[in-house]
């Protein structure tokens, strides 16, 4: 039986990660270590000056075992993968995430992040990510499809499998996309707000960002945005 570990960016009580480990309970025995709260945009980092806490948490799918971890989702999988769990997972899943994980966002993202860990680790990883906008009709439609596909694919030491599904409505989505390129493009360009001055000459600022919804044919970013659910192999910076 696969032994798979779950995690997120998003916090252990999200809906998504509650719905793929809903899904992924058909494939194995599911553990569930995720952050105890938002940790969005955190990349790859891990904590190596402050200690890691890990609490059993009550989760509401049955037959799922559940940590919430203090740290950043890379952490969830090396604590969870090297000292939690009594054996090594055959693979990780991070996700599902509220919002697209495609083009330049992918050096943001800490859900790309912690797969990239279970990857640099040695475990089949996947990325899993859906429109912000809250329709989830194509996702809950294809998961399983996507699952069966590559749950048990090789992607190769430090490469991942990198899904997005758009947010159409079913009657509006267009197929899969496979082997998508990494947009060089952006979601959104950013810039800084000043929100006040600060004592000794300081000043607040606040990020905004301005949608661009301009890409290159052929990539994640333009697939998801087209209807397509958007399947990438990434690789991770160091390889």
């Amino acid at each position: 039986m696969r032994k798979i570990l779950i995690t997120n960016d998003d916090g252990i009580e999200s809906a998504g990660i509650i719905r793929l480990a809903e899904a992924a309970l058909e494939y194995g025995e599911v553990w569930v270590i995720a952050p105890m709260h938002q940790r969005s945009g955190a990349s790859h980092s891990i904590s190596l000056h402050d200690p890691l806490d890990v609490i059993p948490h009550d989760f509401p799918v049955k037959g799922v075992t559940a940590f919430a971890c203090s740290g950043t989702p890379s952490d969830c999988v090396r604590v969870g993968s090297l000292s939690v769990m009594p054996y090594k997972p055959d693979v990780v899943l991070s996700g599902i995430n509220l919002g697209f994980n495609v083009a330049t966002d992918l050096q943001y993202s800490a859900t790309v992040g912690a797969a990239f860990e279970a990857a640099f680790q040695g475990y089949r990883a996947i990325a899993l990510s859906e429109h912000l906008n809250g329709c989830h009709e194509v996702t809950d439609a294809y998961l399983k499809e996507i699952l069966d596909e590559y749950i048990d694919f090789d992607a190769g030491y430090g490469h991942i499998v990198n899904v997005n599904f758009p947010g159409c409505a079913l009657s509006e989505y267009r197929g899969i996309l496979r082997n998508t390129a990494t947009s060089h493009s952006s979601i959104y360009y950013d810039h800084y707000n000043k929100v006040c001055d600060l004592d000794g000459g300081g000043v607040r600022y606040m990020i905004e960002g301005v949608l661009n919804l301009e890409s290159e044919p052929g990539t994640d970013f333009h697939a998801v945005f087209d209807n397509y659910i958007s399947v990438g192999i990434v690789s991770n910076v160091g390889v």
